[in-house]
């Protein structure tokens, strides 16, 4: 059962630290490792990051593997069909409600981060920083081998630090830079094609658009999957305009 205690309209008011937060409860479906939906209500865990379900990760024994999968499968099999109950902090641009959940009283995004299939966004909150610290050292979840956190690798920073408890090479580095797939999509509801134009544009096509069934998806130009207009935009992908 979906319990909304304020207007959906009056959530994009809510500040990070309101006081009086909208509450949502429910069962919910797992869209990734840190988002859901509970009813109509699209949830985004706040102060965490999942990988996306694209995300390639490099296991303890050296192989790529799709974490962000796993991560999405973690978290819905330790909710099985057990209700959230979610105050919600605000929303983003997007109209994502950004909330705090618990399940039986524990809080899911410290459960993620524990575990190791999310990472702490510290510029967000420091609430879950000693978690990571626990996960690492333990080498746990994404931990137990090499990743890109996962807002770095929606933006394909090729900047960004590896993390995990292996040293890579540099065609393993490249490996986790790129996406899962080049001719399919992770899954039925991620087939938003991105992707890269000679001007290293990132483009995004949505199934059934003008150009979608020309577009051939090359991973070495960088081109990937998105599941929602959201995730593309966050990645710095824009719609095509024809």
């Amino acid at each position: 059962m979906l319990k909304v205690v304020v207007p959906a309209l009056a959530l994009l008011l809510l500040p990070l630290s309101g006081a009086c937060a909208a509450e949502i409860t429910g069962i919910p479906h797992v869209v990734n490792g840190d988002a859901v939906t509970i009813g109509k209500t699209r949830i985004r865990l706040a102060a965490v990051a999942a990988p996306g379900l694209e995300q390639l990760c490099i296991n303890a024994a050296g192989e790529r593997w799709t974490c962000g999968l796993a991560a999405r499968d973690e978290l819905a099999k330790h909710v099985e069909s057990r209700s959230w109950s979610c105050q919600v902090l605000r929303a983003d641009r997007y109209g994502r409600s950004v909330a705090k959940c618990t399940m039986d009283g524990e809080d899911v995004a410290k459960w993620l981060v524990r575990s190791g299939w999310a990472t702490a966004v510290t510029r967000i909150s420091h609430d879950y920083a000693a978690d990571e610290a626990e996960a690492k050292a333990a080498k746990v979840g994404l931990w137990a081998g090499a990743f890109i956190a996962p807002p770095e690798w929606r933006r394909r920073n090729k900047q960004a630090p590896v993390l995990g408890s292996l040293d890579i090479t540099r065609a393993s580095r490249a490996t986790l830079l790129h996406g899962r797939s080049a001719s399919t999509p992770p899954s039925p509801d991620c087939a938003i094609k991105g992707h890269v134009n000679w001007s290293g544009t990132c483009i995004y096509h949505l199934p059934g658009s003008r150009w979608y069934a020309r577009v051939t998806m090359q991973p070495d130009n960088g081109d990937r999957w998105f599941c929602s207009r959201e995730e593309a935009e966050l990645a710095d992908c824009r719609e095509t305009k024809r």
